[in-house]
């Protein structure tokens, strides 16, 4: 079932160029390559927006899950606006809703979603969500992730 999301539900972006090896056999990009665009719009936005360099704070964010839903193709060379935002800020941990799209297009491509854990970069213990990033995603919109 496709979600009713638009370009518009996703006024944060982070936007990402497609390379020429994202293509598969098929003509289009391959689904594995989606969650290097969304590892890649999450902690660039990140950084952006905490104008902090996020792998030198005292607790980092591992992906616990991940997931994409695709609904339209894309390929090289689109440009794509990655829609940030977020369903669920917990203590540490934070669940982002990412909708691609090409640029100046309203059109869904796909909806993935990313679960951040916040872990102490030396022991890898469990942590509050550093308030740089904690004060940036609470920003975010949010959507409640559709359902199938």
């Amino acid at each position: 079932m496709k979600p009713s999301l638009t370009r518009t539900d996703f006024p944060v972006v982070y936007t990402i160029s497609t390379r020429w090896n994202d293509n598969d056999h098929y003509g289009h990009i391959n689904n594995a390559t989606y969650f290097e665009y969304l590892d890649s719009a999450v902690n660039g936005w990140l950084m952006q927006a905490t104008e902090t360099d996020i792998r030198d704070l005292s607790a980092i964010g591992i992906v616990a899950s991940t997931g994409c839903d695709y609904f339209a193709e894309i390929g090289f060379p689109d440009v794509l606006e990655i829609g940030l935002a977020t369903s669920r800020i917990g203590t540490s941990s934070i669940t982002y809703q990412l909708g691609v799209f090409r640029a100046s297009d309203p059109t869904l491509r796909a909806l993935g979603y990313f679960v951040h854990v916040y872990v102490d970069a030396v022991s890898r213990k469990p942590v509050p969500i550093p308030d740089p990033i904690r004060d940036a995603v609470e920003q975010l919109p949010r959507i409640d992730r559709p359902q199938a």
